[in-house]
């Protein structure tokens, strides 16, 4: 798809067809760009491009980021080149974004043991990113390590992106994978099939709380419940210090056809009422890991996310993480302390 003004991004944001976390702040960025170029209103379709998905933070980082490089370059008030300037940031942006992908993998794979069984939810790969994506990226690392033995991908109710992106993205990079009912995350912990589950983030508050695919918030319930650690991999970006908690976290609500109907043909009676939240949130007591391109926050707590925001890394420069997650964590949690 071709988007031509932004009009037609925020069109396209709106229908997903461009979605996730880390695309919408580049895709936010370029459409800031693109209306410079044009000539429009940068500050009207900026509202608008930060409108189009509320709960994603990184669209209005990516959004403000481009404005804030336009208003510096056209303090002359030389139009050209604040869209010269607007481009360049999305560029930048995008190029920070394949960076932390790459980094994300790296701090990521060092949670993951030999033979590990992932259970992941909605789709967090290139799709989504300017990179191999968060948890996607981890999932392909840990792949490619020999360290996976299967990916266990939850369906997404009720627009299915794990069986249809995350699976197709798992069958292109030869993952052994299976696609999973949501509602059989439960039994397939029970039976102990899942040594680990990894999901992305849509933004995650300053006290931790992460706001994710709705879906996300059950799993985590699974995860304590069974014993299964439950990791969240999200660049820096996607940390909001501006919302406290998970209860001011802005969450989207989406129309009643999504749950009511399947594949464009109508399930319900018509006129049904849905409930249909796009995203849910879970509190940071239910959260193993916060995984970052700057290292891994743990436990996740505000603390630990101030150290880490402000660039203290959780690991020694330079160095490979240890290689189990309670190693992580006891390194991770010694490097906190010490910073603070």
């Amino acid at each position: 798809m071709t988007c031509t003004d932004v009009p037609q991004l925020v069109d396209a944001i709106g229908r997903l067809v461009v979605r996730g976390a880390p695309l919408l702040g580049v895709a936010g960025a370029y459409g800031v760009a693109l209306a410079a170029a044009r000539g429009d209103d940068v500050r009207q379709a900026a509202a608008l491009l930060e409108g189009a998905r509320p709960t994603a933070v990184n669209l209005a980082f990516g959004v403000r980021r481009a404005v804030a490089a336009a208003d510096q370059a056209s303090a002359s008030g030389d139009t050209a080149a604040a869209a010269k300037a607007a481009l360049a940031e999305a560029r930048a942006i995008a190029a920070e974004d394949r960076a932390a992908s790459t980094a994300m993998a790296e701090h990521g794979l060092a949670l993951v043991p030999p033979g590990a069984r992932i259970l992941t939810h909605c789709n967090t790969g290139s799709l989504v990113s300017a990179g191999h994506g968060t948890a996607f990226a981890v999932i392909l690392a840990a792949h490619r390590a020999g360290r996976l033995a299967r990916l266990w991908v939850d369906e997404t109710r009720p627009l299915l992106q794990g069986a249809r992106l995350t699976a197709y993205e798992a069958a292109l990079a030869g993952i052994p994978h299976a696609v999973l009912a949501d509602s059989a995350a439960g039994s397939l912990m029970a039976a102990g099939q899942v040594d680990l589950v990894v999901i992305g983030a849509d933004r995650i508050a300053a006290d931790g709380s992460v706001a994710n695919k709705v879906g996300s918030y059950p799993l985590a319930v699974l995860a304590r419940q069974h014993g299964v650690p439950f990791v969240v991999v999200a660049p820096l970006s996607t940390v909001d210090f501006d919302t406290p908690d998970g209860a001011a976290i802005p969450v989207e609500h989406r129309p009643a056809d999504e749950v009511v109907s399947f594949a464009g043909q109508p399930v319900g009676p018509a006129g049904t009422p849905a409930y249909n939240p796009a995203f849910d949130v879970t509190p940071p007591a239910l959260v193993t890991a916060i995984v970052t391109e700057r290292g891994v926050v743990h436990p996740v707590n505000a603390g630990n996310l101030r150290v880490l925001g402000s660039g203290a890394g959780c690991t020694a420069q330079g160095e490979r993480p240890p290689g189990t997650l309670p190693e992580i964590a006891e390194t991770a949690q010694a490097a906190s302390d010490v910073e603070r």
